[in-house]
């Protein structure tokens, strides 16, 4: 656990430690944070943004170099678009905010320590509403639909390896879609829809479903201003 609060600390750690999740360090910075994790080798790290000598952004970056299955959740008391994305890019698993509930908090570390990622479907939309068209030059230049993202695929080798299927559930993943509305949207069992993702995790190298939804904009699969399925 890395933050400059040592009450945040203490507190957070009374919280897990209740609920028989072990802490088993602390760190007050983004360089001891660092240091820590690499002695102590966690599973789950949860890592303040704000902090002195190292934010936690880097500190995260540093982290997963060198420990490529450990689990970030950034937390922060900022509920702003670009801390998420920032967050995201740097490889974690998840996004909170300081206020959260004793019980959200130990279900978030239990969450991302399964492989999922803590990454709600209103905070995807609005990232990648606000990412998108910040850093692309517009809508135009972004398939719209599944069916244009087969298309996409084929100019972009970070997706080759995708089926028609796959690259499907990717787009729909990126727009914000849990499991459960995966397989309403497609006619498919939910047990097909986690065959796909996993699939779709190994092919392209991905932890999470945090990496996912960073990919699927990132590469024009996802149009800025569509929050749901076509």
């Amino acid at each position: 656990m890395a933050d400059d609060e040592e009450l945040i600390r203490t507190g957070f750690r009374l919280i897990l430690t209740s609920r028989g999740i072990e802490v088993v360090g602390e760190a007050a910075d983004g360089v001891q944070a660092v240091a820590e994790a690499e002695r102590l080798r966690p599973e789950v790290v949860l890592m303040d943004i704000r902090m002195p000598d190292l934010d936690g952004l880097e500190a995260a970056k540093r982290i997963l170099r060198l420990l490529p299955h450990c689990r970030v959740i950034m937390l922060t008391t900022f509920d702003l678009d670009r801390y998420v994305y920032a967050a995201l890019a740097a490889g974690a698993s998840g996004f909170l905010l300081k206020d959260v509930t004793a019980a959200h908090l130990a279900a978030a570390v239990r969450l991302v320590n399964t492989g999922d990622a803590l990454l709600a479907p209103s905070i995807t939309r609005r990232l990648v509403e606000r990412y998108a068209t910040a850093q692309e030059a517009g809508p135009a230049h972004r398939p719209a639909t599944a069916a244009a993202a087969a298309r996409t695929a084929a100019v972009h080798p970070d997706l080759a390896p995708l089926t028609p299927r796959e690259l499907e559930v990717l787009t729909l993943m990126g727009r914000g879609l849990s499991n459960t509305e995966l397989a309403e949207t497609l006619t498919l069992s939910e047990a097909t829809v986690k065959t796909h993702v996993a699939r779709i995790f190994a092919k392209l190298a991905l932890r999470d479903r945090a990496q996912a939804v960073v990919l699927a904009y990132e590469t024009g699969l996802v149009a800025p201003g569509r929050a749901t399925a076509d």
